[in-house]
């Protein structure tokens, strides 16, 4: 399991495995957020496996599958929904890490300034400065 801290409660990974829950659980993670769809995974790391596995390590679990080419303004709306439900730190995850650090940086664009946003992916080894033009979009979407 490779965290990688984008602020003070949200964090990225690669894909998980079930057993990663327990330990998530025991470095006080409230909530994970897997934004990787099913038919990437095979049925050991589908939804309904990770979402048994943080259910028996006692955090909760949110399945916002994001297509890379496809993303939604749903995926974002329901990325920040989340977010901003939980009670305590955030894993999120997909293949690589990419795309639930593009749902972070969406859903706080306009709360975060742009360039924190960029900063702070950059601190966590994800390169979020070509989507700069994006993140501004989403910022003025909350004006």
């Amino acid at each position: 399991m490779d965290l990688r801290r984008l602020s003070e409660t949200y964090m990225i990974s690669a894909q998980l495995a079930p057993g990663d829950m327990a330990g998530l659980a025991a470095e006080g993670v409230q909530l994970v957020i897997c934004n990787r769809p099913d038919a990437e995974n095979p049925s050991d790391l589908q939804a309904s496996a990770m979402q048994q596995a943080a259910d028996t390590a006692g955090i909760g679990f949110v399945y916002n599958p994001v297509n890379g080419a496809a993303m939604t303004m749903d995926n974002v709306e329901e990325q920040a929904a989340a977010l901003d439900a939980a009670d305590g730190p955030v894993a999120a995850y997909c293949g690589s890490g990419m795309r639930s650090a593009v749902m972070w940086a969406f859903a706080q664009a306009g709360r975060i300034d742009t360039d924190t946003i960029i900063a702070a992916g950059d601190a966590a080894g994800v390169s979020l400065s070509g989507m700069r033009a994006q993140i501004d979009a989403m910022a003025a979407r909350g004006d």
